[in-house]
């Protein structure tokens, strides 16, 4: 088992994995954090594909090949377990070569085929709810997975739809989302996002990434899910909501705060 319920789980790396210069400039922060904070289990994050961008025009990324490539390279130097999203059923296998978990989209979340798949690997599955998705319908997805007989199972909270171009976090969801017998993370970067506000591609409001962060945290979450750059002005994608790189060890040392408090 990846999860231990006596650390807090913290999957962070860039939105794209885009160079090995990004990838490394997160890792060297969360190998500092590691040291600092020995109550972490920390898995490096970043996608190869950003394959649902608002625009046709928009950066996607450096592709499977290159992006596994760097993934494995983080797993080399850093020794941190790796996650990456895929998007079709074909790329599981080869993505679990490299990466210790196998992260489903949340707009893909109910596809059955996609979730078998992940299943199939053996390795840890993190799959996020769709914004579209009640917690509680999330009893369908995990089932979907533990009939696949998927070793591990995590499930990410990323807000849910409210009105046009907004989320919203129910802070309800963790424990209904537990109670399905899977750890619940939070995304608290995704979650501040503004889909599609910014002319032809997503905005968000990363100011609110901590008060979410230790919210979630306040109720419940077992981990977070926090994308980071070392200049989200300049990222190809997710830029508003990303946090800076050189921000990080406060803001986590804050949610460590809360966590330890919640568990007294």
């Amino acid at each position: 088992m990846l999860f231990d319920q006596s650390k807090l789980l913290l999957l962070a790396g860039p939105c794209s994995l885009e160079n090995e210069k990004v990838c490394r400039a997160a890792a060297e922060m969360l190998a500092k954090l590691a040291k600092q904070h020995p109550e972490l289990t920390i898995v490096f994050k970043g996608s190869f594909d950003k394959a649902n961008r608002t625009s046709l025009s928009g950066d996607r990324g450096p592709g499977m090949d290159e992006g596994l490539a760097l993934l494995a390279l983080i797993k080399k130097d850093y020794g941190f377990p790796v996650v990456t999203d895929f998007h079709e059923r074909q790329q599981a296998a080869v993505v679990a070569e490299v990466c210790d978990v196998l992260q489903i989209p949340a707009f893909l979340c109910r596809q059955t085929d996609l979730l078998l798949a992940a299943a199939a690997t053996g390795r840890v599955v993190n799959v996020k709810k769709g914004q579209f998705l009640s917690p509680q319908e999330m009893e369908f997805v995990v089932s979907k997975l533990k009939q696949g007989n998927a070793e591990e199972i995590w499930q990410t909270e990323r807000g849910t739809t409210f009105g046009y171009q907004n989320l919203v976090v129910d802070m309800r969801s963790f424990a209904q989302m537990k109670a399905l017998g899977a750890p619940a993370i939070f995304d608290a970067t995704h979650s501040v996002q503004q889909p599609g506000a910014a002319g032809g591609k997503t905005g968000g409001r990363r100011e609110f990434v901590p008060p979410l962060a230790k919210a979630a945290l306040a109720a419940g979450a077992d981990g977070l899910f926090i994308e980071t750059h070392p200049d989200p002005a300049h990222a190809i994608s997710d830029g508003p909501n990303q946090i800076p790189t050189a921000e990080m060890p406060a803001l986590i040392a804050s949610c460590l705060a809360v966590w330890r408090a919640v568990r007294e």
